[in-house]
């Protein structure tokens, strides 16, 4: 997984201490209503395209960089789906909590296909015929499928299963 300077900079001076860090990802579907997923080289588990906000961009710029980085698709925003933090522990010890905000965006274009070394392989799921997924992917899933109503946010003191346990990758 490529790890950008300004990170680099930040872990040379705190080591494994928690990093908060701006994140943003993708729901992104097809004209079939399929959902692009990619299965993540640094622990093998399918998830939606996500990565961390560099300095200076924008998270909707980040969600869309990520899905063409990760699975070669060019995708467009429809709608801001979900914001919610998130903690993970890296395998090396690196702690860090990502306040994510997640899209749901539909395809465009591209060519699906692994594109970087992040992603060992991408497809296109059924929502009924999704891969294992964990309890933070199938949520960002879930509030971007559904209702086209206001953005999913865990509410003040809630203790909601995908957001409240670090994800060890």
């Amino acid at each position: 997984m490529a790890v950008s300077e300004y990170i680099k900079r930040m872990r040379g001076s705190i080591g494994h201490d928690l990093l908060m860090l701006p994140g943003a990802s993708a729901v992104v579907t097809d004209d079939d209503g399929r959902v692009l997923l990619a299965r993540r080289s640094d622990n093998g588990r399918w998830s939606v395209p996500a990565g961390v906000v560099d300095p200076g961009e924008q998270p909707a710029d980040t969600a869309v960089r990520e899905v063409f980085e990760e699975t070669g698709v060019r995708a467009e925003i429809v709608r801001l789906a979900g914001v919610a933090s998130h903690p993970v522990v890296y395998p090396n010890g690196d702690r860090c909590e990502y306040l994510n905000v997640w899209f749901r965006c539909r395809a465009v274009g591209g060519e699906i296909g692994t594109t970087d070394d992040e992603s060992l392989e991408v497809g296109w799921f059924a929502p009924d015929a999704l891969p294992a997924l964990d309890e933070w992917s199938l949520l960002r899933i879930r509030t971007a499928l559904g209702s086209e109503g206001p953005a999913w946010f865990a509410t003040a003191a809630e203790k909601h299963p995908a957001l409240n346990r670090p994800d060890a990758l």
